[in-house]
């Protein structure tokens, strides 16, 4: 069976927004938590995935240009992920989106169309986010490994990660990695 990823960034405290709505301790949205050589997928939730498609395919199509969410030119490691990105399967857990711009993008509609996507042949799945559609997943024990980011700063008020979890969900680490400037790359095995 394949296995589903998640991969996310969160300050010390938790967080995965700020006040303001966004994650401005996080420079860029490249990094893969090494997952790019292990998956043939990538699964959004409903709420994220307006916003990833518009800002990959914009930099898909103008990479020389500023990024429309940050201003900045992109990075190579973006450069590298809009690559992979435009060649990649992305499913979308919603129950009211029915279209996207990109050809490769398919919708499932419930918790039990991503159990079914598991046991379909292929390699494993990043689950890219958002936050809720994580928990969710979480909780209802789809998700095989966390891999975290987390970045050295308390970011107070904002949004949680695990904010609307249900229940209790036991980790089991398997990777420590620390990486430049300050933050550490987590691998959690998901009990």
């Amino acid at each position: 069976m394949r296995k589903l990823i998640a991969g996310m960034k969160l300050s010390v405290d938790g967080k995965i927004e700020g006040s303001e709505g966004y994650a401005d301790w996080v420079d860029a949205w490249s990094d893969d938590y090494g997952v790019t050589s292990q998956v043939d997928a990538c699964l959004l939730g409903g709420g994220m995935y307006p916003g990833y498609e518009q800002y990959w395919t914009a930099l898909q199509n103008e990479p020389d240009k500023p990024l429309p969410m940050t201003g900045k030119l992109p990075t190579p490691a973006e450069l590298e992920w809009a690559r992979f990105s435009a060649r990649t399967p992305h499913y979308v857990l919603s129950s009211t989106l029915t279209s996207s711009l990109w050809p490769q993008t398919r919708f499932v509609r419930g918790l039990e169309d991503v159990a079914v996507l598991k046991q379909q042949p292929g390699r494993d799945i990043y689950l890219v986010g958002g936050a809720r559609t994580t928990t969710s997943l979480i909780d209802a024990g789809l998700v095989d490994e966390l891999r975290l980011i987390v970045y050295p700063l308390v970011a107070g008020h904002g949004k949680a990660l695990f904010a609307t979890a249900e229940q209790r969900r036991g980790l089991d680490l398997r990777k420590v990695q620390q990486l430049p400037e300050g933050r550490l790359g987590l691998v959690y095995g998901i009990d």
